[in-house]
């Protein structure tokens, strides 16, 4: 039989793992500074039961052309802290890949694009935006 100290341990660990939720990757996300030094504000959000995002500004760049592009399609929930199965779009290529989203319990996403069926794949680590 469980002591009351093992009880409040399970569950204090069973929300301590719920905290980080899916919806919890709604909202604006800043991306890792190119090799040119620009980073974009991407807000993310649900579109018919699956994420998508759009970028909402452009930091350091000598154009705003990225502003109000649909940067993420598609986004399926895989697990409670990692979506896959989606697209996402990259400026500098003016390309579309593959991409799967992960949070971590420390509010960052790691969202990598891939190709070759996904063995070969670049990825950021995005850090939310302050509000």
């Amino acid at each position: 039989m469980l002591s009351l100290r093992k009880c409040i341990a399970i569950l204090a660990l069973t929300f301590t793992a719920a905290s980080v939720q899916a919806s919890d990757l709604i909202g604006v996300w800043i991306t890792e500074k190119s090799d040119k030094g620009s980073s974009m504000a991407v807000e993310i959000f649900d579109c018919d039961g699956k994420l998508c995002g759009k970028a909402v500004d452009v930091f350091d760049a000598p154009n705003r052309d990225s502003v109000g592009l649909e940067i993420i399609k598609g986004m399926r929930k895989k697990s409670e802290t990692a979506y896959t199965k989606g697209k996402i779009y990259a400026p500098d290529t003016k390309k579309w890949y593959k991409s799967k989203m992960s949070i971590s319990a420390d509010d960052k996403l790691k969202v990598s694009g891939c190709v070759l069926g996904g063995i070969i794949c670049r990825s950021q680590i995005w850090t939310r935006q302050e509000q």
